[in-house]
């Protein structure tokens, strides 16, 4: 598995990474969730990716973590969601990275992400000056913003992050048209999140309730298909190999989906004429679809 550095730390990271939502839940043990964490690293997957919103996935996290601390680069989401405190405010942003290291069961994590604040958030400076202060004190090695938009391109530009995360892949280019290039060259670590865009080629009908009901819609109008229907693998490789891109983070409960995620990321970019069609396609629309936060 490929090896990058992320943005201007001293941290390397995988190719693609481990989103780490889908182990949080009921339907998914502790005892299987850890089995998921153990085959990652088996595949040379060292960045997981966590956030205190998705279940039980960091306590399973923390409950694995002290025989592979040294392996992997983690990163959770914090912000909102504690209990007595105002969402976005300095002491849910405080509070949520000390709970984080308490249930993760870590002295210091590598990347907290702001989770999805919109931009007066973070231009009113209370949120991020407490992400600030979790780094100066040695809780957080570096500060990130995650979302979408214009308050992606204001954290990205603002610099005081060292990492940012955005959606990247087939039907969702806007951020990586307008911000994340940039952003590299400016040394910040680049997550891509939804590689896959929630598959919504496994549906001959549009769904609904789900994410992948937009990006459905994106895909019949982009009217493309990638050569011999590899839906996924091409997915995989355009956004782990987008320009910017330190790791594309691949969500699953499934063992096998991470493998042949990782056998697809291990065949390296799209031919740049395949990689040409689907820019091509999402230039047309580009003025009228914005990121999916």
């Amino acid at each position: 598995m490929l090896k990058r550095n992320f943005g201007s730390s001293s941290l390397q990271v995988s190719a693609l990474g481990f989103g780490a939502g889908h182990i949080g839940y009921d339907d998914v043990t502790e005892r299987q969730a850890h089995a998921l964490l153990d085959r990652a690293l088996e595949l040379g997957i060292n960045f997981i990716d966590t956030a205190r919103g998705y279940g039980l996935s960091e306590e399973r996290i923390g409950s694995w973590l002290p025989a592979h601390r040294n392996d992997v680069v983690l990163s959770t989401k914090v912000g909102y969601g504690v209990e007595g405190a105002t969402d976005w405010s300095a002491t849910a942003v405080t509070r949520g990275v000390d709970e984080a290291l308490a249930t993760l069961g870590t002295d210091t994590i590598d990347v907290v992400f702001l989770h999805s604040c919109p931009l007066e958030v973070l231009e009113r400076g209370d949120a991020v000056q407490a992400l600030l202060a979790c780094v100066d004190a040695g809780k957080v090695r570096v500060p990130g913003y995650s979302g979408e938009n214009e308050a992606l391109a204001w954290a990205a530009s603002a610099g005081v992050f060292g990492a940012v995360q955005s959606s990247v892949n087939l039907a969702d280019q806007r951020s990586l048209r307008e911000v994340l290039p940039g952003a590299a060259r400016s040394g910040l670590g680049v997550v891509a999140k939804r590689p896959l865009a929630n598959a919504p080629w496994r549906h001959t009908d549009r769904p609904t309730g789900v994410y992948g009901e937009t990006y459905w819609d994106r895909l019949r109008e982009m009217d493309l298909r990638p050569e011999a229907d590899d839906w996924q693998g091409t997915a995989l490789r355009f956004s782990a190999f987008s320009p910017g891109v330190s790791t594309a983070i691949v969500g699953t409960s499934q063992p096998a989906n991470l493998d042949a995620a990782a056998a697809a990321v291990v065949r390296g970019p799209l031919p740049d004429a395949e990689r040409q069609r689907w820019e091509a396609a999402f230039a047309t629309h580009a003025g009228d679809w914005a990121g999916e936060v």
